[in-house]
């Protein structure tokens, strides 16, 4: 039996990202430059309702850059939400800014409003605010950004995981001032890697921002003839054949989110019933695109997630704990956490991430339900 994957790479059936590659290839325009790079800088945008955008070489750099074009500097406090991959609170740091930790809520698996407001009382000269949606579910933007507007503070959306995600009808990324996309090998679609910071403020100053946001990713190169650098620059531009890839993977989101969703109701339907188990929060008024598929099991349950995970590893199927908090990662000891009853660390202790390629087949997924119920009987 083949191996059961996480959520891997899915180029389109149609191979319209070898049509895109091919033009790259036969014009010769494979530098981190060129019509695919201008064109999926429209493209996207467009997709998700954002005003501008900048290609770049991966979600992090996206983040990072974000940081920086919303004034971020050493010695600032960032309030970053606690449950997510490092990749969210990286950047911070490398601006020698101090991350601050936001506990999440059961309601969003997010960002919690009521320890932002908190969080805010502590550190009222907080300088931006960096929300996650966590495995596809759009975060409580309406309150994060009510609370953070009444503050004046810069708002970045890490919206890695969540592409094709959106709360009454607006795209997840585009609430805030910034948001960060990811095309890492493992997201809903892939450029291989890759990322795009788009940006949602006024036309002008949103293309102001991405110009100075290019340049910076350009290795702050000044326009002489010489190479003339007054600032610290990064190579960080997304290449022309990268570009490609996204632009004939952009044709099939839709696609990619519609099976994200059959696979999460898939196991909705398969494993509701077992003692103990429960699965991420799906509001009425969003539509998540359901990256990955998340169970949660009872702490007084028959089965632990450890049974789960190693019951699959011996069918040579991937799965994977939720994110550990960022409060509990030794590289970050010593950061500050707004609590809100320890939330994201009880769902970093009772989490499973179940397999959710959008190859998988229904027989696929009907073994792996198979072998989750076994653990049961």
């Amino acid at each position: 039996m083949a191996h059961i994957y996480l959520s891997s790479p899915h180029m389109s059936e149609e191979g319209y990202e070898q049509e895109y590659i091919k033009e790259a290839f036969d014009t010769n325009w494979i530098a981190p430059l060129g019509k695919n790079v201008n064109e999926f800088e429209k493209e996207l945008p467009a997709a998700v309702g954002a005003t501008a955008a900048t290609a770049l070489s991966s979600g992090t750099a996206a983040i990072h850059l974000a940081l920086k074009a919303a004034g971020v500097k050493e010695g600032d406090v960032v309030f970053c939400q606690d449950l997510t991959f490092s990749a969210t609170a990286n950047p911070i740091v490398y601006e020698k800014a101090i991350p601050v930790f936001i506990d999440s809520d059961y309601e969003t698996w997010n960002m919690s409003p009521d320890a932002l407001e908190r969080a805010f009382e502590k550190y009222p000269n907080v300088k931006a605010v960096l929300p996650v949606h966590l495995y596809g579910l759009p975060a409580n933007m309406e309150r994060i950004m009510e609370i953070c507007r009444r503050h004046g503070v810069a708002v970045i959306e890490d919206a890695a995981e969540s592409l094709g995600s959106y709360d009454h009808g607006q795209h997840t990324g585009t609430f805030g001032d910034y948001g960060a996309f990811s095309f890492n090998g493992n997201k809903i679609i892939t450029t291989s890697g890759g990322g795009m910071l788009v940006c949602n403020l006024e036309e002008e100053k949103a293309k102001e921002r991405m110009k100075k946001v290019l340049f910076w990713a350009t290795q702050a190169r000044e326009p002489a003839r010489h190479y003339e650098h007054k600032e610290i620059g990064y190579n960080y531009r997304m290449s022309n054949i990268v570009a490609g890839i996204g632009r004939g993977q952009l044709k099939v989101l839709k696609q990619r989110v519609e099976k994200k969703r059959q696979i999460f109701a898939y196991y909705q339907e398969h494993l509701g019933d077992l003692e103990g188990i429960s699965f991420m929060p799906l509001r009425e008024e969003t539509h998540a695109n359901c990256w990955l598929s998340v169970i949660q099991l009872a702490p007084d349950g028959p089965v632990r997630p450890l049974d789960v995970v190693i019951a699959l590893e011996k069918g040579d199927i991937d799965s994977r704990p939720v994110w550990k908090p960022m409060h509990l990662q030794p590289v970050f000891a010593g950061c500050d956490y707004i609590d809100n009853g320890n939330v994201s660390a009880a769902l970093f202790r009772q989490g499973v991430c179940l397999p959710s390629d959008t190859k998988m087949t229904e027989e696929e997924q009907s073994r792996i339900c198979e072998i989750i119920r076994g653990l049961w009987k």
